[in-house]
């Protein structure tokens, strides 16, 4: 799963936001917490605009984790609510942009009526190709990885593999996304540093960029600053500055020819 880059990227293929600030932002304001889940809304639309114009092939947005049940039942509830009247509203238009729409995560804890408006948002987006969009739901890195193994211990137990066949490859293909290139980017709002439990195999060799800005006030500029940090990162997937130049000159010698 691992990738080695093939020519110099100044676009990411893949970026991942961890969605931090609506809170804060609304108790700034003196407004309840879940104004600001309704307000980030808002900017999840900014991003995926952004993402889709500027050939961003994958966008991973970290919306309800695992951890999150924990909030108090009024906020899970609102941002439930929030979350089914948001894909009534805009799968039209994800659909009307030719962007595929995903939902990562355990969905099994949500109710019947979730799930089968999710179903019904992925089923009408399947075919479009011109932006990934993956909203994390319900999701934990460590949640992920432990499906995967599970999925691998069935194949062992089932005599259709060996427990030597489980390599790092193997695992990576059970994992949410495996079919889309890995994150080059994270970027986290709200002025925290970490990860939060989210895609822990996937973001191994991610450039990570962090900002104070509140998720509701993420807007292209921001994003677009973010791009040009990456823009200007060297990324060298463990090999030496030296080895990665030499890379590099030698795929420019391939294509010159």
């Amino acid at each position: 799963m691992k990738e080695l880059p093939s020519i110099e990227q100044l676009v990411p293929r893949h970026v991942a936001i961890i969605m931090d600030g609506n809170g804060r932002w609304a108790e700034q304001r003196g407004k309840i917490r879940t104004f600001g889940h309704k307000a980030g809304a808002e900017a999840v639309r900014r991003a995926v605009a952004f993402a889709r114009r500027n050939g961003i092939e994958s966008l991973t947005l970290f919306a309800f984790s695992s951890e999150n049940w924990k909030r108090p039942a009024t906020e899970v509830s609102v941002l439930m609510e929030l979350f089914m009247s948001v894909l009534k509203s805009e799968v039209k238009k994800l659909n009307d942009n030719d962007i595929r729409l995903r939902i990562i995560g355990d969905k099994e804890a949500f109710s019947k009526r979730l799930q089968k408006r999710i179903y019904e948002a992925e089923e009408k987006t399947q075919n479009n190709s011109g932006l990934n969009l993956n909203i994390a739901a319900n999701y934990g890195g460590q949640w992920d990885i432990t499906q995967a193994s599970r999925k691998l211990a069935d194949r062992v137990k089932a005599g259709e593999m060996e427990p030597s066949e489980i390599t790092e490859q193997a695992i990576a293909e059970e994992l949410m996304m495996a079919d889309q290139p890995l994150p080059d980017l994270l970027i986290r709002t709200g002025g925290e540093r970490r990860i939060s439990n989210f895609l822990l195999w996937q973001l191994a060799y991610a450039e990570l960029y962090f900002t104070s800005t509140l998720w509701p006030d993420f807007d292209d500029a921001v994003f677009a600053r973010a791009i040009t940090d990456f823009a200007q990162r060297e990324r060298r997937f463990g090999l030496t500055s030296e080895q990665l130049n030499v890379l590099m000159q030698g795929i420019e010698t391939r294509i010159e020819e």
